[in-house]
């Protein structure tokens, strides 16, 4: 029997099934090497620390430095090795210890000295999680600086403001750009936030005691000097010092797991816009174009919006898995059993999928084609009943707010039945006669005249 294409080697992740995030920096940041390479240098990080209070001699950590590099390990091996020790620092441990011994005896003593494979999988995991928030910050502000631009651009451009998928009152664009900018914002801020502050060091041995640090510092050593050894590995990763250690404490990856659902939704409320508007019946945006992108395999005149498919994809899919980190919280005792493991792989696609939309996102918003003329014709649609609201309170103090009401609700009903313009019906109507003349409710039901306040809004949000 002939073997399926690659079947030789093993079949490793490669994104066919995850477009948004395959290609993009993010998916680097996050890859199993940059992983093995995270775990490395929490290993490097942490005798450093050591030799910065005194524990451990200077060479030793030149030696377990140099050789802490992900090239020099089999990243598939340890993977298959993890299988007996249902965590893969314990074979990394191993792996290096035997790289620094290759090179000094006397430095392998100190690979791992006093620590437990939680301290170096989270701080691994914080470190991962450092270098992809920091892609995705810097995304999430190259689309809010371009949705600005597109939001002053677009000021005064009318459109139909659509509630429960029907036109509704008018708008503008600049406003539903603005307001996707503010959800971006926002996402930015408090992803920044955890970035900058949220990302600990994991330190607590065996069970959270630090037992083992401070065993391997000499009978001499007081219990609370250990503690300098925490903020010593938080300045050598520069990642935050906790308060306590969180092997079984996992607010660092519910956080992680609120913003990465918060930012995956931002951008996943532009795309769902992007394709409401994009439709071919409504055409009021279209996605940029590229060579081969979005066509169907079987209609040759579609160009599907791709870019807002696979951003919409990765927001369905991040809250699902962000449950799975929050669920992590309840962990039992000072360890858990596979609560911890369980975080890994929800924790790694938070990130990608997260990053992907936003790198994708950068590319949909700067390159979004706009078209106000179809804007003005699709306002057109209900034959003025768009503005009826503007109409009825002009009219409610003079026949009554109930009145007007439900005169402009009959006028409606008889233009949509009739297909007429709704200022042909009221003009015809006896209670309006000698109360607004044809020319006046004309005036009034010009959607152009009816936008509120949505340019200073626009000017109010552009300035923050």
């Amino acid at each position: 029997m002939t073997a399926a294409p690659g079947s030789a080697a093993p079949c490793l992740d490669a994104g066919l099934l995850s477009p948004v995030r395959a290609g993009t920096p993010v998916e680097a940041a996050v890859s199993d090497t940059a992983w093995l390479q995270a775990m490395l240098d929490a290993e490097a990080a942490l005798v450093r620390a050591q030799v910065r209070c005194g524990t451990v001699p200077a060479h030793a950590a030149a030696s377990i430095t140099a050789a802490a590099r992900a090239e020099q390990l089999d990243v598939r091996e340890l993977a298959l090795a993890a299988r007996e020790t249902a965590n893969p620092v314990v074979g990394l441990v191993k792996a290096l210890t035997a790289q620094v011994a290759a090179q000094s005896p006397t430095a392998a003593e100190y690979v791992h000295r006093g620590s437990t494979s939680q301290d170096i999988f989270d701080t691994g995991a914080m470190l991962v999680a450092a270098r992809a928030l920091r892609l995705i910050g810097a995304d999430l502000r190259a689309v809010a600086a371009d949705l600005a631009d597109m939001a002053a651009a677009h000021r005064d451009t009318v459109m139909a403001g659509r509630t429960l998928a029907l036109h509704a009152v008018p708008t503008t664009f600049g406003l539903k750009a603005a307001g996707w900018r503010q959800v971006v914002l926002e996402a930015a801020e408090r992803l920044e936030k955890v970035a900058d502050s949220g990302l600990p060091v994991s330190l607590g041995g065996a069970a959270g005691t630090l037992a083992g640090y401070h065993q391997y510092a000499g009978d001499g050593a007081e219990p609370a000097a250990v503690l300098d050894l925490v903020a010593a590995f938080a300045d050598e990763t520069g990642l935050a010092v906790p308060v306590l250690p969180w092997h079984t404490l996992r607010t660092p990856m519910a956080d992680l797991a609120a913003v990465l659902a918060h930012t995956a939704g931002a951008l996943g409320k532009i795309a769902v816009d992007v394709l409401v508007l994009a439709r071919t019946e409504i055409g009021e945006v279209a996605e940029p174009a590229g060579a081969g992108r979005g066509v169907s395999s079987a209609m040759p005149h579609k160009r599907n919006p791709v870019l807002a498919t696979l951003i919409r994809s990765a927001a369905l899919q991040v809250p699902a898995l962000a449950s799975v980190l929050v669920q992590c919280l309840s962990a039992e005792d000072e360890r858990a059993a596979g609560v911890w493991q369980a975080e890994w792989q929800p924790l790694r696609e938070c990130l990608r999928l997260t990053g992907g939309a936003a790198h994708t996102a950068v590319e949909l918003v700067r390159g979004l084609t706009v078209h106000p003329e179809r804007m003005r014709d699709n306002l057109g649609a209900t034959g003025g009943q768009i503005v009826s609201e503007r109409v009825s309170a002009v009219l409610a103090p003079r026949l009554g707010k109930a009145a007007a009401k439900e005169l402009l609700g009959e006028a409606s009903a008889q233009a949509a039945r009739t297909s007429r313009a709704l200022v042909d019906v009221l003009a015809e109507l006896p209670q309006l006669h000698g109360v607004l003349t044809r020319e006046e409710l004309a005036a009034l039901l010009d959607p152009a005249r009816y936008t509120g306040a949505a340019g200073p809004l626009v000017d109010r949000a552009l300035k923050h």
